[in-house]
């Protein structure tokens, strides 16, 4: 897909991956559609970037904002691109998980997508060929302790986005699924970030993962994992889950110490 012209909207425009995204995509001389929910912050990335481009304030949370994005959306003329991006993540065990938490992750990385991209449908680029690339994760094939929700809602992004490709494999609509690692940005808390620090995770900058979005747009791919050994993980975890279900093991009191209010504060 050469990007120059494209119709793009991009969902968590200012958080960091969204802004590296945005950067990358208006360089490549991409029309964009930013939506996040700060208004201050969508104009002024919207200043910043080269060319002209369009904001909407919105909470992907809210139906009737939805909505209203899907009419932005088709008084533009409809879309080449649809980027899921918009997200969250809380890091803590399990049982001490408030239920509003729960219940925003699951929303706001899995269903809002799916209900998103059911929305739009109809103002994709057909015929000739339109993209909905959905911003997963590593989590997304390895459940890991600590992230047991965020873990569910990205696993689930990545079954939706192999599914529904398949679906549309006889129309001109792809539908990838990039999976970034440990990527430095604000939805890492403290305790994320020393949890990783302690592990000696590897992570990544948003520009990485950007990178990564326009390679797969340009270049047709559908799958992707970023990062080694995280690739190499994900492909272990579906093959041999003992193996990983052991090398967690012997992490889970390190994990624990970070993961859990009570230890947090110490």
């Amino acid at each position: 897909m050469n990007l120059a012209g494209k119709r793009v909207l991009l969902t968590g425009a200012t958080g960091g991956i969204g802004q590296a995204i945005a950067t990358q995509l208006a360089a490549e001389g991409a029309s964009l559609l930013l939506t996040a929910r700060d208004a201050d912050a969508l104009a002024a990335l919207a200043t910043r970037l080269p060319g002209t481009h369009q904001v909407c304030v919105a909470d992907l949370a809210k139906a009737p904002e939805r909505a209203r994005l899907a009419s932005r959306v088709a008084a533009w003329g409809g879309l080449d691109v649809l980027i899921n991006n918009a997200g969250s993540q809380h890091f803590g065990w399990f049982t001490e998980q408030p239920e509003d938490a729960i219940s925003r992750q699951l929303l706001l990385n899995l269903e809002v997508p799916v209900l998103l991209s059911h929305d739009l449908m109809p103002q994709l680029a057909v015929p000739g060929e339109a993209v909905i690339l959905n911003i997963g994760s590593t989590f997304g094939s390895i459940g890991h302790p600590g992230f047991s929700t965020y873990c569910a809602s990205k696993f689930g992004l990545r079954g939706f986005s192999e599914a529904l490709g398949r679906e549309l494999a006889d129309t001109g609509i792809r539908v990838c699924y990039l999976a970034p690692r440990a990527t430095r940005t604000d939805l890492n808390g403290p305790a994320v970030n020393a949890l990783n620090d302690a592990l000696g995770t590897r992570s990544d900058s948003p520009q990485v993962v950007a990178a990564a979005v326009i390679a797969m747009l340009r270049n047709g791919s559908r799958r992707r994992h970023l990062g080694w050994p995280e690739r190499f993980f994900a492909w272990l975890n579906q093959v041999l889950p003992a193996v990983v279900d052991l090398a967690l093991r012997q992490q889970l009191a390190l994990i624990k110490r970070f993961a859990m209010h009570q230890e947090i504060s110490k």
